[in-house]
């Protein structure tokens, strides 16, 4: 690594994590002084409001941003140093536009690994306990019922609860039906269904039929403890679940869904393809950010701030945008996540090939 590598990744960084902090204190400012009347009114202790709160409000939001805050900081550094024409002299002291990219990518490489973790592994935990302190003392949420549950709970075994409470851990009116080579071979119903541990159900007042061929038996019974491969926490799972699982969660989770044969996962898969697409927006910004702003301009970098900061923006929103195409059904997660980022590497290219050389 050679001491102008050296020099721009210092620059690259510093000038990140320097824009994180002043960007992130002033939201947290205004988050404060926009929820002060909400915590105010809960009664919210300090320590939940700093430790549970705010402490998990800020990699959250960093990470979110985190493509608006690259862009910034290419932008800014790399415009200073053309207005200063230092990259006017590493490209007349031999260094090609192609090999000045170099650092500029190890810096990169860096942030999109932080960010891949923090997304993947580290921020899905803080979302947990940031959204457990809004449905306690800002705003609740989270329900406590569900309705018409219907899953495959095993491969031909269909579980069905028409209502389902959550304070008491028991359901209504279900049915179980066991399937194989797709005939129905038992059915069991009940008026009342409760949750004991683990898989363990105790159903009362009970109906089974089996069926052999043109035969039918039935049993009948006051209450039986049965073993059913599901748990009350499954059928309160809702879109805003997804951010609160990490990446292992989220393929063990729509790997069991898929198995069940429930719909309505679009969110789940539109969030484990932004796991990946997200941190790579890292190279796509500073692609574009070193393209932009590496050529001298008369007026200072303040036209490249206003371009960078404009492009980060619409990248956001189209990203946020293109998201609720796929949670609606009109394309798939994989178009409508990674759609932005194709887009977005296809313009960094064509300023590339425009750049000073």
């Amino acid at each position: 690594m050679k001491r102008l590598d050296r020099y721009i990744i210092v620059k690259f960084l510093g000038t990140y994590f320097f824009s994180l902090v002043l960007i992130l204190s002033i939201a947290v400012v205004f988050d404060l002084s926009e929820k002060s009347d909400d915590f105010f009114d809960s009664q919210a202790p300090v320590s939940a409001i700093i430790f549970d709160y705010y402490v998990n409000f800020i990699p959250y939001y960093m990470n979110m941003f985190s493509p608006l805050f690259v862009f910034i900081s290419v932008i800014f550094f790399t415009s200073k140093l053309a207005g200063n024409s230092e990259i006017i002299a590493m490209l007349a002291g031999g260094v090609s536009f192609k090999r000045l990219m170099v650092p500029y990518f190890v810096s990169a490489t860096i942030i999109f690994v932080l960010s891949f973790v923090l997304g993947g592994w580290v921020i899905p935990h803080s979302t947990r306990k940031m959204l457990d302190f809004e449905n306690e003392y800002i705003k609740e949420f989270k329900s406590s019922h569900a309705s018409d549950i219907q899953m495959e709970v095993e491969p031909g075994v269909i579980l069905y609860i028409e209502s389902y409470l959550k304070e008491s851990n028991q359901g209504f009116r279900m049915s179980l039906e066991r399937f194989e080579d797709k005939s129905l071979v038992s059915r069991l119903t009940a008026e009342r269904i409760r949750w004991d541990s683990a898989y363990t159900w105790t159903i009362e007042n009970y109906l089974k039929r089996d069926f052999d061929g043109m035969r039918e038996y039935i049993t009948r019974g006051v209450k039986m403890d049965t073993t059913i491969n599901v748990q009350p926490d499954e059928f309160y799972i809702t879109a805003q679940e997804s951010e609160q699982m990490t990446i292992t969660q989220l393929r063990h989770y729509l790997a069991t869904q898929r198995r069940r044969g429930v719909g309505n996962i679009q969110a789940f898969e539109t969030e484990l393809q932004k796991r990946y697409a997200s941190p790579l927006a890292a190279f796509i910004m500073t692609l574009i950010g070193v393209s932009l702003s590496a050529r001298k301009v008369r007026g200072g970098m303040g036209k490249n701030i206003g371009i960078g900061v404009a492009l980060s923006a619409i990248y956001i929103l189209f990203s946020t945008v293109s998201s609720s195409f796929a949670v609606s059904g009109v394309m798939s997660s994989f178009m409508a996540v990674w759609m932005p980022n194709f887009i977005f590497t296809a313009i960094g290219i064509f300023l590339y090939t425009r750049a000073p050389k």
